[in-house]
């Protein structure tokens, strides 16, 4: 009986601890998007206006590529804190390089990845499929529709916010949940992530 206790606790633990190779690969994945972050950040103004044109509140359709690096390193690393940990240190590297939101840049950062890392918790850090990864990157755009309509937006009329949110989220959930889940599978292809579960799943290497 022993032994079979052990056996099942087991994995749980594994779940829960961070590795030193964790670390080192969300590190390196949450700079990386913190250089995407900011050159999407330069891009944004010339694109935004015409979008904002369309419609007032469309523009949250441009959100998505802000909201992708909590649920990447998440999806990768697979661990408790991964998505608000990858977010904070995008946030922060796009905020050292220079922003024009400044501090709000690692406000934005905190808040969207406890939207992504809600989810995740709410699965108990154990389901890592597609599902999990588009709820996710909705969570992260509802939790910044909030954010940005508090901080940037404040007063704003009722069909702004709800165009603003829904697009916003509509965002999240195709940048930051299907495209981090298609990354997460083509990286996994070239053999990097085999010290990880989502390595190990796409080319079947036990």
């Amino acid at each position: 009986m022993h032994a079979t206790i052990s056996s099942v606790s087991a994995p749980t633990r594994r779940v829960l601890r961070w590795r030193v190779v964790d670390i080192v690969v969300a590190s390196v994945v949450a700079v990386a998007a913190g250089v995407v972050f900011w050159v999407w950040g330069q891009a944004y103004n010339p694109i935004s206006g015409p979008v904002t044109a369309v419609l007032p509140g469309f523009q949250g359709i441009l959100n998505g590529p802000w909201l992708f690096a909590g649920v990447l390193v998440a999806l990768i690393v697979r661990k408790p804190g991964a998505a608000l940990y990858g977010e904070i240190v995008a946030a922060v590297v796009s905020m050292l390089i220079g922003t024009q939101w400044g501090f709000a840049t690692l406000l934005s950062g905190v808040v969207q990845g406890l939207g992504a890392e809600i989810v995740f918790a709410i699965f108990l850090y154990a389901r890592w499929n597609l599902v999990t990864a588009l709820l996710a990157g909705a969570g992260t755009g509802i939790a910044e529709s909030i954010l940005d309509l508090l901080y940037s937006y404040p007063g704003a009329k009722p069909e702004f916010a709800i165009v603003y949110t829904i697009t916003t989220t509509i965002s999240g959930v195709i940048v930051a949940g299907l495209g981090s889940w298609l990354l997460v599978k083509a990286i996994a292809r070239t053999g990097a992530l085999s010290r990880f579960a989502a390595g190990r799943e796409v080319t079947g290497r036990v």
